[in-house]
């Protein structure tokens, strides 16, 4: 039996065993609670649908680095790259490391409850090897590269020949590599990331990413050679019932 099988059949015997919550100071109305359930539900499943897809069912070698970028900002593209990477990190003889390389509305720390202020601008600035920038946030083999301390001139390091080196040395690091990027439609982080990357997941938001901006984001990347591994249409929404849910 292979490990990425092995693995597979961990992750979805996790995803139906129930898990308990600590009780919430204030508690949504009915509906609200159940629209977001749903959303949370189906974020959890779309991220492991992904990382079966483009991680653990290659026939050949998976792609190690990969930049998630939204079309728009507000996709929820930041909530789908820490999904994946904690999938991913289940693992614990596979290490992983979430990239915050969204220098413009960085969310990842935030997401984890961990600091900001030592991360990826330090990296591109400072010598040394690349671990002690990065932060362990959870048993679960999986370190975050936050942004670092932000200046208004953050972005340019994104195209500087010391990020080559970096993610190079990530690549010796950790098996796998997930970057979170800025959106396409405002800024050409996400395009500079992907050219050192082994591809690029798109993330769009249902009901509010127009078809021709998505087109031309992707017209784009293929002209700058970037793989399209995958799109996410994040933020559907689940009309039926949280009862009649569980049942399908």
């Amino acid at each position: 039996m292979s490990k990425h099988f092995e693995l597979m059949q961990r992750m979805e015997e996790e995803q139906s065993s129930p898990t308990e919550s600590l009780p919430a100071p204030f508690s949504p109305p009915l509906g609200v609670q159940r629209k977001r359930n749903g959303q949370r539900r189906w974020a959890n499943d779309e991220a492991l649908r992904l990382v079966q897809q483009i991680f653990l069912l290659q026939t050949q070698e998976p792609p190690r680095v990969v930049v998630f970028a939204g079309i728009d900002h507000g996709n929820g593209c930041s909530q789908i790259c820490a999904s994946v990477a904690e999938i991913l990190a289940k693992d614990a003889r596979r290490p992983v490391c979430l990239v915050e390389a969204n220098f413009r509305s960085p969310a990842l720390p935030e997401l984890f409850g961990t600091t900001n202020h030592y991360g990826l601008t330090e990296a591109l600035l400072q010598k040394g090897p690349i671990g002690p920038f990065a932060k362990l946030v959870n048993e679960d083999n999986l370190w975050l590269l936050s942004s670092g301390s932000l200046a208004s001139d953050s972005p340019r390091l994104l195209n500087s020949e010391r990020l080559q080196e970096r993610i190079k040395e990530l690549r010796q690091e950790f098996e796998f590599v997930i970057i979170d990027a800025p959106p396409l439609t405002r800024y050409s982080d996400a395009l500079a990331l992907g050219k050192l990357a082994d591809g690029l997941v798109l993330v769009l938001e249902a009901d509010s990413t127009r078809r021709d901006a998505a087109a031309v984001v992707a017209a784009n990347l293929r002209s700058a050679n970037i793989p399209i591994l995958a799109a996410v249409l994040n933020k559907r929404t689940f009309p039926i019932p949280d009862t009649i849910y569980k049942r399908l």
